[in-house]
């Protein structure tokens, strides 16, 4: 039940990022302070991750509604979720500190990969 919950929440989330991202770039990141511009390579750049969130999202959906399929999900938010924490990491010794809420976004997605990993440590082997 506490996967089924974890992904559920995890693949709405990376959804709603995932199609605002690819859909509403402008104001998705204005809301951030970031003004992209109407350069179509820079545009590209930044929808086509938008597009591969709402994969990821999919797949991890797939596993909150079937549960013979749960590992391979939770290993996926693992590695997005976990991926994207840690790079925000990197960037903050890089670059110096983003807004407070990428700071909160940091910190979901640190929490949910950690989350994602902690549950498959405690799944029983396939």
């Amino acid at each position: 039940m506490i996967n089924r919950i974890l992904l559920s929440v995890s693949g709405v989330m990376l959804l709603l990022v995932g199609a605002a991202t690819l859909l509403q770039p402008h104001a998705f990141f204005a809301s951030e302070g970031i003004a992209l511009g109407n350069n179509p390579g820079l545009l590209s750049e930044i929808r086509a991750p938008g597009g591969l969130l709402i994969g990821c999202a999919i797949a991890i959906l797939l596993g909150a509604f079937r549960q013979t399929i749960t590992q391979p999900p939770l290993l996926l938010g693992a590695i997005v979720y976990g991926s994207f924490g840690l790079s925000r990491l990197l960037s903050m010794v890089l670059d110096g500190l983003p807004s407070a809420s990428l700071l909160g976004a940091m910190a979901v997605e640190l929490i949910i990969g950690g989350w994602c990993v902690i549950s498959l440590v405690r799944l029983k082997p396939i």
